[in-house]
């Protein structure tokens, strides 16, 4: 009951890890710059993110442009792009098998197969949060040299954005879920290892009649 529970669990947090994986790939807010300037009618916010371009203005007034062109971009942004969506179909992998295999499911044939389910799902977990964690870590690198390098003017220097944040929580909620799949599965077939079931021997029929009295040497 306590490792259904547990599975459970991680199952919760990998949901919340996969839907801000995908919030986190599509929301364009990545790196944000706010420029007041002289007046504050006429402050923006800028808004990068790894498939468009926004800038809100204090009126009121929201524009945004898409990125069309993949070669004209930095090597994180087309690095970004690449494993988010990656870490995006490996999560929803994960959820698929794990329904399949958790214990809380009659799904999945014996319990085996189940256990198998769920060791791959795990993995699956523990990828995407992995394909996740590096572009957010690249990216925010990328940000803070940027803002530290006096070269570059204040106007072009930009802070992480919610979608950074985002993405570092959905990769932790899943390396976290991918973890404790992986690990209830190898506990069980560890004790399985360790502790084999008891084979009983019965004694044969022939065993039993040599071990008995023969009442022909007496006649």
């Amino acid at each position: 009951m306590a490792s259904a529970s547990l599975q459970f669990f991680a199952f919760i947090l990998a949901l919340f890890g996969v839907f801000g994986d995908i919030a986190a790939t599509l929301l364009p807010n990545w790196k944000v710059n706010a420029d007041v300037g002289s007046n504050i009618i006429t402050a923006i916010t800028q808004m990068q993110g790894l498939w468009m371009d926004c800038t809100w203005y204090s009126t009121g007034m929201f524009s945004c442009t898409l990125k069309y062109s993949i070669l004209s971009l930095p090597v994180y942004i087309q690095a970004a792009r690449t494993t988010m969506v990656l870490s995006c179909i490996l999560s929803a992998f994960g959820i698929c098998i794990t329904t399949v295999g958790m214990k809380c499911t009659r799904l999945g044939g014996d319990t085996d197969s189940k256990n198998n389910a769920c060791f791959v799902g795990g993995i699956c977990f523990i990828l995407a949060g992995i394909f996740g964690l590096v572009p957010t870590c690249w990216y925010t690198r990328e940000i803070i040299s940027n803002f530290l390098d006096q070269t570059i003017p204040e106007s072009s220097k930009h802070e992480p954005g919610a979608a950074v944040y985002t993405g570092f929580i959905s990769a932790g909620f899943l390396l976290i879920a991918g973890v404790i799949f992986c690990s209830s599965c190898f506990k069980r077939q560890q004790g399985a290892w360790i502790y084999p079931p008891k084979q009983h021997h019965f004694p044969s029929t022939e065993q039993e009649s040599n071990a008995g009295y023969s009442l022909k040497d007496y006649v």
